[in-house]
């Protein structure tokens, strides 16, 4: 059975960091797109960061650029997301995900993804 477990949440500052990891269970990671996507109470899913199955092609939020990198690590079946310069509206359920086939561009959409982690929180708050 296809997993994937989330970690690395917590409560910081604002201005602080933390790295989240994703890992995959029961399916290569390999050939696969990934993404991250977070979640607030009362509010839509979003997606946060994109990954091709290359490794090569990685896209960004407006809301996230500049402040967050996502990676993949394909030999451990493994993803992350460094999260650098958080703000209170970063304060959400956080979610990996990944793509059943190839896809160079990673799609955007949350729909399009086959399998997802659990969650992590990460809450922004002085």
């Amino acid at each position: 059975q296809v997993q994937l477990v989330e970690s690395g949440g917590g409560l910081v500052q604002p201005g602080g960091s933390l790295r989240l990891s994703c890992t995959i269970s029961g399916v290569a990671l390999d050939r696969r797109a990934v993404g991250w996507f977070r979640q607030a109470p009362g509010k839509e899913r979003e997606g946060v960061s994109w990954i091709g199955s290359t490794g090569n092609m990685i896209a960004y939020a407006d809301s996230v650029r500049g402040r967050f990198t996502a990676g993949r690590d394909d030999a451990n079946n493994m993803i992350y997301l460094q999260m650098n310069s958080l703000k209170p509206e970063d304060t959400a359920a956080y979610y990996c995900a990944a793509t059943d086939r190839y896809h160079y561009y990673a799609p955007r959409r949350p729909q399009d993804y086959d399998t997802w982690g659990q969650g992590t929180q990460v809450t922004v708050s002085s």
